[in-house]
């Protein structure tokens, strides 16, 4: 029997319903010459009476109704219809059959079977997915299989038991990186399936694996990225493929954007300097260096790259430099703090009049308010920003957090921690707002409050790395339970591996435990990875006690330059009485 599709049975329907006047001036006057159709009178009336009972809010009806029409016509397009019919009253059991139906009917359609495995992903039913999924694979053409493959990380990523989705899939990818036509994707897909599983040692042999036989694949160097921050050794394989290829730009600022997410701020920038001397107009890049030299305290070189970024911008058409306005009003936030970084208060303001966008309200206002606090007149920067629209929870919990954040810049702890107490009762389950509570009373030497507080901050996110290397440092900062202290950065390297602040934990409880040698180390780790005058102190303090005070000197001065007012580093030199 031939194939109806659906929208000649609405028609059809819709003409029978109209009645005869009202069909003939429905129907063109220069419409074509019907054709009968093969529709047999009970299938016709058997679709009609499904759609009607559809429209009469009986979609179980319906559905059951249009599955037996779909059974006994094997139209893919009705098929297609009862899926969606379940899908829409939210019956993805029901769903399920209808596709399981559909594969019986027509088992060479491949869209039943793509059909199939998103419904199982969608019920987390991984352990019914290896046979849909090799099934679908040998039916799509070589050429296409690859995509295939790549679509099963996005696919299953909701999943609540990705150790189990790994586990289900791993035989079919296995069995794809044996073929030649998709070796690589297959590799690198279980890669991906692996981390998401936390099994990232299976991740980098694999990556590993595929960087062997596809060196100079960028998708293997991507994957790399994505390993970094579980696995450092995955940076080798970047390094390398950046070797062979220097002038691969769009690598090379994805490599970038990968080091400023894990904080290595210094080495973001370098990639980012390299990408802007050989491509100089890649407006993107400046704008990625002005905002790494100012997290480094580079005022020249950040305000340099940013009025560049700018200029790039004025160059292009008025389409495009439409589509970069927000960025445009980031940067002219950027130049902001660059001219208060350098005590040009005045000039600061003439960047953030520049600021017009809605969204950009809260950051301006801050900015503002941190301005007035610099002239002494921090009730007023109070005032402006708790002025703001406080409509939703989200603007409440922004007004106080920048509150508090104000507060903490010119160091009125008590002040500070009392609105984020305040921003705790409305919020008591933020983890961030218990972690700030708990900063504040650490500069309060309330110690034992401190611990309650990032305490609990573990406890309602225990991925949260920072508390437990805030508590670390802190112990290992006053000479206390030096092992615990240990255990608890380690704890959070285990969740931020390279993380240069925490590395610096790590080195200096090794410093506070006598292990000097393993303490330079990774103190000259850090440094190396995020210049910042804190990690300053703590190299300065172990070169110092090592007997090379040229170079404790040398470093402590950089830090100096960078951060003059950083409190850690002048009680360091004054303590050590280092000149």
């Amino acid at each position: 029997m031939p194939k109806h599709t659906l929208t000649a049975l609405a028609m059809s329907s819709l003409l029978l319903l109209l009645g005869p006047a009202q069909a003939q001036a429905a129907t063109p006057a220069s419409a074509p010459a019907v054709q009968n159709s093969d529709l047999d009178a009970p299938l016709f009336y058997q679709l009609l009476v499904g759609e009607m009972e559809l429209r009469a809010g009986q979609p179980g009806v319906a559905f059951q109704v249009l599955l037996d029409a779909a059974r006994r016509t094997g139209d893919s397009e009705l098929y297609r219809r009862v899926v969606n019919i379940a899908l829409q009253a939210r019956a993805g059991d029901q769903a399920l059959i209808a596709a399981k139906a559909w594969r019986e009917s027509v088992p060479s359609s491949i869209e039943a079977h793509q059909t199939i495995l998103q419904l199982l992903a969608a019920l987390n039913r991984p352990g019914e997915v290896a046979a849909p999924l090799q099934s679908l694979l040998n039916l799509t053409p070589e050429a296409q299989r690859n995509a295939v493959l790549a679509s099963l990380p996005r696919l299953f990523q909701r999943s609540p038991e990705p150790a189990r989705v790994y586990s289900a899939l791993a035989p079919v990818l296995e069995s794809a990186s044996q073929q030649a036509a998709t070796r690589m994707m297959a590799l690198l897909v279980q890669a991906r399936m692996a981390l998401s599983a936390n099994q990232a040692d299976k991740a980098l042999a694999l990556t590993n694996s595929a960087a062997q036989d596809f060196p100079n694949a960028d998708e293997v160097a991507l994957m790399a990225m994505d390993l970094m921050p579980e696995r450092p050794a995955a940076e080798a394989l970047i390094s390398a493929r950046l070797q062979r290829q220097p002038d691969n730009h769009v690598l090379r600022v994805a490599y970038g954007r990968t080091l400023a997410g894990m904080q290595r701020t210094a080495d973001a920038a370098r990639e980012f300097r390299l990408v802007t001397q050989a491509a100089p107009d890649s407006a993107p890049a400046w704008y990625a260096l002005g905002a790494l030299e100012l997290d480094l305290r580079h005022p020249e070189e950040a305000e340099k790259a940013l009025l560049t970024y700018l200029s790039k911008l004025d160059k292009l058409p008025a389409d495009d430099a439409e589509a970069h306005k927000d960025s445009r009003q980031q940067a002219w936030l950027l130049l902001a703090q660059v001219a208060e970084m350098r005590g040009d208060l005045r000039g600061a303001e003439g960047w953030l009049a520049k600021v017009d966008a809605p969204q950009r309200l809260m950051e301006v206002s801050y900015r503002r308010a941190s301005l007035m606090a610099r002239q002494g007149q921090l009730a007023k920067g109070r005032a402006l920003l708790q002025a703001l629209p406080a409509e939703r929870d989200e603007q409440v919990r922004a007004k106080l957090m920048a509150e508090a954040q104000l507060l903490r810049e010119v160091q009125q702890w008590e002040a500070a921690l009392a609105v984020l107490e305040q921003a705790g009762q409305r919020f008591p389950e933020d983890a961030n707002i218990v972690y700030e509570q708990a900063m504040m009373a650490e500069k309060l030497n309330r110690l034992e409050q401190m611990e309650t507080l990032l305490r609990k901050v573990m406890a309602l996110k225990p991925d949260h790395y920072h508390a437990y290397n805030a508590l670390g440092y802190s112990l290992a900062e006053r000479n206390l339970r030096l092992e615990e202290a240990k255990s608890l950065i380690a704890k959070a390297l285990q969740y931020a591996p390279s993380e240069p602040f925490i590395v610096d934990s790590l080195g200096w409880v090794e410093f506070r435990l006598g292990n000097h040698q393993e303490a330079l180390r990774l103190l000259r780790q850090a440094y190396a990875s995020r210049p910042d005058a804190e990690i300053a102190a703590h190299l300065g303090e172990v070169l110092w006690t090592l007997g090379e005070r040229e170079e404790a000197l040398r470093i402590w001065n950089e830090g100096a330059r960078r951060d003059p007012k950083n409190e850690a580093l002048r009680e360091t030199r004054q303590r050590l009485k280092a000149r």
